[in-house]
């Protein structure tokens, strides 16, 4: 698979890509409005995931920053996951998403690291999230806050373009099957597995693949 680096070539085509696209959005009184950030950043130390070969060296290999979320939350425990939240009173998406990188993995970016945005994805526990793309680029030190993450992950964003990407599972409504991104020896589940999914369609292959459609495991419902 073609290695990808964390390098303005790759900037400019996301941030092109994303210029390009016509995003959906969710109107206002259809879920609580949330935001993540879809970081792409260097490889650095590596996603330390089984399956996923450690990088060599100081990799410069793109890469996702994902985490997997604190067992102590109400919500979603130890669930994979895009540092993210909901919106404060008057606070646009873009700047939710940074703010929550900040709090998060104590990644403070600017408003020039913002890239773009996705489409909304309304969720199953009544949410309406718009991911936001951000360009973190070579970062090496990040601080979790461990009563809201486990773990930080960088998976290389080739992972996202294996040929077994993305998984479909029957769910309730035979009109919505179930997205899951295959990562390493495991999966994602949606939401985050159909902003990954996006992620993969509209900025790294300029399409314009929708994925509201798509439903989340039963697990992810609550």
């Amino acid at each position: 698979m073609t290695c990808m680096d964390c390098d303005v070539t790759l900037r400019a085509s996301i941030t092109r890509h994303l210029r390009d696209f016509t995003r959906r959005t969710v109107p206002d009184g259809h879920g609580q409005r949330a935001a993540v950030a879809v970081v792409v950043i260097d490889e650095g130390d590596g996603a330390d995931l089984p399956g996923l070969m450690p990088p060599r060296g100081d990799s410069a290999r793109a890469a996702l920053l994902l985490t997997r979320r604190s067992a102590q939350l109400r919500r979603h425990a130890g669930q994979w996951a895009l540092p993210g939240g909901r919106l404060d009173a008057g606070e646009a998406a873009e700047a939710a998403a940074l703010r929550e990188l900040r709090v998060e993995v104590g990644l403070r970016l600017g408003a020039d690291a913002i890239l773009g945005c996705l489409d909304d994805y309304p969720t199953r526990s009544g949410f309406a999230i718009t991911p936001v793309v951000v360009w973190g680029g070579r970062i090496r030190e990040l601080v979790p806050d461990p009563g809201e993450v486990a773990s930080v992950h960088r998976i290389p964003v080739t992972e996202f373009l294996r040929a077994d990407a993305p998984l479909l599972e029957a769910g309730p409504d035979p009109a919505r099957p179930v997205l899951l991104m295959p990562v390493a020896d495991s999966w994602i589940a949606a939401p985050t597995a159909a902003v990954l999914f996006q992620f993969r369609e509209v900025c790294l292959r300029g399409l314009s693949t929708r994925v509201a459609h798509f439903d989340q495991p039963a697990f992810a419902w609550r």
